[in-house]
């Protein structure tokens, strides 16, 4: 099906996968992953030594400007702990955190947005969305001081204009801006939560499992938006358990298991199967 309609009907044995994904999006079916063209500059974000109160144990890392730096490993290794405590959502209890080499408090998500991070979270319903609120409203929520005057009200008109570009920017299907983002599906909500941040222009964003629940013409939007925001020096750190996408996205990564980042590899001089072994707690 395809836009509320039957589009094709055809036996499994005389098809493919591709040739169906083809058929769901309605056109052909590309690369996946677009081919990075970003000049790597110097050290954005350090975190050394970093632990909390739950699962990070003593975890080193660092990303630099243009980069787009991956965190690997299978459910429950860590991966969301991290990308909270990054962001002031979790208590550490050790370790520091360096932005461009000056050292963060991160008592709170409101210190982490401050100093220029972006969290994109797992539970987009939960955490990332609005979801009885209008997708103009999602647009701004992150940054409403943009669109406030010297009287503190809000300037309607400017978050409308700057919501409408968004839409079209990054390719949201919805009815109008005014439409309530619990009515979007999954990819298009995805791209909601990923489209508030823009507004505020961080310096680090950070994506975890930003493809879960989304599908395959969604992830492809979801992936180039990524790797545009590396090509404008924006520092990018990409959570998932999808190796596949580790592999076609990331120039490094970090594997965790346990809580500890155990392996730090060079995308292009690895494979899913190294992954696999490292994210199982092989050394």
């Amino acid at each position: 099906m395809r836009n509320g309609e039957f589009v094709v009907k055809e036996n499994i044995s005389e098809t493919t996968q591709n040739q169906v994904v083809e058929h769901m999006l309605g056109q052909k079916l590309e690369e996946q992953f677009p081919k990075k063209n970003t000049r790597i500059g110097t050290t954005v974000l350090e975190v050394k030594g970093l632990s909390d109160r739950s699962k990070i144990k003593d975890l080193h890392l660092h990303v630099k400007s243009g980069e787009i730096v991956g965190v690997a490993g299978l459910v429950g290794a860590g991966k969301t702990e991290l990308c909270k405590a990054l962001f002031g959502s979790e208590k550490l209890t050790g370790g520091e955190v360096l932005l461009n080499g000056v050292k963060l408090t991160l008592n709170s998500p409101y210190d982490a947005v401050k100093n220029g991070m972006a969290l994109v979270p797992e539970e987009r319903r939960k955490e990332g969305i609005l979801v009885l609120e209008s997708v103009e409203s999602n647009l701004t929520a992150a940054n409403l001081g943009s669109f406030t005057n010297v009287f503190s009200f809000l300037n309607r008109k400017k978050e409308k204009e700057t919501a409408k570009q968004l839409i079209s920017r990054l390719g949201i299907k919805t009815p109008s801006e005014e439409t309530k983002v619990q009515n979007l599906s999954g990819g298009n909500q995805q791209k909601v939560a990923i489209g508030k941040w823009l507004v505020s222009e961080a310096d680090v964003y950070i994506f975890d499992e930003p493809t879960k629940g989304v599908d395959v013409g969604a992830k492809k939007d979801i992936f180039e938006l990524i790797t545009e925001l590396a090509s404008r020096g924006k520092s990018i750190i990409y959570a998932s358990s999808e190796l596949s996408e580790i592999m076609g996205i990331t120039d490094r990564v970090y594997i965790l298991y346990d809580g500890q980042s155990i392996k730090e590899l060079e995308t292009n001089r690895t494979n899913e199967e190294e992954l696999l072994f490292y994210s199982t707690g092989g050394r």
